[in-house]
């Protein structure tokens, strides 16, 4: 094949991978699809909204999947959500802040010298979407830096876990904190915890050493507290700061990898939790941190980062699958009952959590040993496949899957071939030039 030939092919396979890259951006379909059939738990569904882009949101779907309530403001990433009465609603929200904004120590670190991150936990009216009450703190920089979860309290305090500062801590009303725990003081070399358990050492002081993820107030009294980075769930006493409990083990990835969202059965002495690197959802038992009910996606349709799972009343479990930007509700034999799939990522891109409006993290649900496990992990090489396209979610339009993926590698090969088959045109016309002189 000379060398005409060849650069005839690749531009037009450039030309028409480009066409038709084009013809699928304008026609396909970016609705996201529903299933609500019978047998799904009543209510509608509040979603916290993470986003590719910082252009975070609180979500209220209806059955239908229709979008009857949204609260967002710019340049920001929400995470936890709770609808605590009918008028109001609590978010946890990161907003990206420019750099002109922030204070000059927030600025210190030069890799995210252009911002800082504006952590708020906000209380907003449903009707009017003016934030009513809120606690907030600035931080260096928006990645593992953001405010992650909140707990209202029964007093009216919030229970807020602070991933930057590695701390948990309560606040009342008026914005002063009546109680502080600090993870340096309970997880490093020398504490019981590291000791028994062992982890990872801090490296450095933005380190992303135990993203601490999620808190809840336990029947006792005593905080539960998900600390991602150390694979492990741990139950923290307020009154003496000890560590009480422990569920998983800090490296042993067979039972948790960077879990999000823990939900505790105390009636049945388990935990539903989703297991977010493992791409499952887990419940373990309390006592020994064995499993005993998993969930890892319809047939053929893995999840993919899941962040949150919460049992419903009735033994079906609410399903946030964070980079199918999608949440589903399964029965206990593991069928979908609901589902609102935005494929394309226009509603609930990198959707982080939901909730049944009214129903919240309740103790007095079905344990696992009663449901039906669903167990079709998909193999190394599909596995590989799908997180590819999951994490180019990250550089590609939401609505770009793999055919589009392919596309644009195959453009970028043409251009490639181009360029080089251009080299050796011109470094021959360099040489026949020389052999003249």
């Amino acid at each position: 094949m000379n060398q005409r030939t060849r650069v005839t092919i690749a531009a037009v396979a450039v030309v028409l991978l480009v066409a038709s890259l084009g013809v699928q951006a304008l026609v396909i379909d970016r609705e996201p699809t529903v299933v609500n059939e019978d047998g799904r738990y009543p209510g509608n569904t509040l979603v916290g909204v993470h986003s590719y882009t910082d252009d975070g949101r609180v979500v209220e779907l209806a059955p239908d999947g229709d979008v009857v309530w949204e609260w967002s403001i710019p340049d920001s990433r929400v995470f936890g959500v709770e609808q605590i009465d009918p008028e109001r609603v609590l978010a946890a929200v990161a907003v990206k802040t420019p750099a002109e904004a922030c204070d000059e120590e927030y600025l210190e670190y030069e890799e995210y010298d252009d911002h800082c991150v504006h952590n708020r936990v906000v209380e907003i009216d449903k009707e009017s979407k003016e934030v009513v009450w809120e606690y907030d703190w600035y931080d260096d920089f928006i990645d593992y830096q953001e405010v992650h979860d909140f707990e209202r309290l029964e007093n009216g305090e919030t229970a807020i876990i602070d991933m930057g500062n590695d701390r948990s801590f309560t606040v009342d009303r008026d914005g002063e904190i009546t109680w502080e725990w600090h993870a340096e003081n309970h997880l490093t070399p020398g504490t019981p915890f590291y000791e028994e358990y062992g982890g990872h050492e801090r490296d450095g002081e933005h380190d992303d050493w135990t993203h601490m993820n999620d808190i809840d107030r336990l029947e006792n009294g005593n905080f539960q507290m998900s600390i991602r980075n150390f694979d492990s769930v741990i139950e923290v006493d307020p009154e003496t700061d000890e560590i009480v409990d422990v569920i998983g083990e800090p490296g042993n990835k067979s039972v948790l990898d960077e879990q999000h969202n823990p939900h505790r059965i105390e009636a049945e002495g388990t935990m539903v939790v989703a297991d977010s690197r493992n791409n499952r959802i887990v419940e373990l038992d309390l006592e020994d941190s064995e499993e005993i009910w998993r969930y890892t996606g319809p047939d053929h349709d893995p999840l993919q980062w899941p962040r949150d799972a919460d049992r419903l009343p009735n033994g079906n479990t609410l399903i946030t699958d964070s980079r199918n930007n999608r949440v589903l509700e399964i029965d206990p034999d593991g069928e979908i009952v609901w589902e609102f799939d935005d494929a394309a990522g226009e509603v609930i891109p990198l959707a982080y959590e939901a909730d049944r409006i009214g129903v919240g993290e309740r103790s007095d649900v079905p344990p696992g040993s009663e449901l039906t496990e669903v167990d079709d992990e998909p193999g190394p090489v599909e596995s590989t496949i799908l997180r590819g396209e999951a994490m180019a979610q990250y550089v590609f339009p939401t609505w770009m899957h793999l055919p589009q993926i392919l596309h644009v590698v195959g453009i970028a090969l043409g251009m490639l071939w181009l360029c080089v088959e251009g080299s050796v045109i011109g470094w021959r016309k360099v040489r026949v030039r020389y052999k003249r002189i």
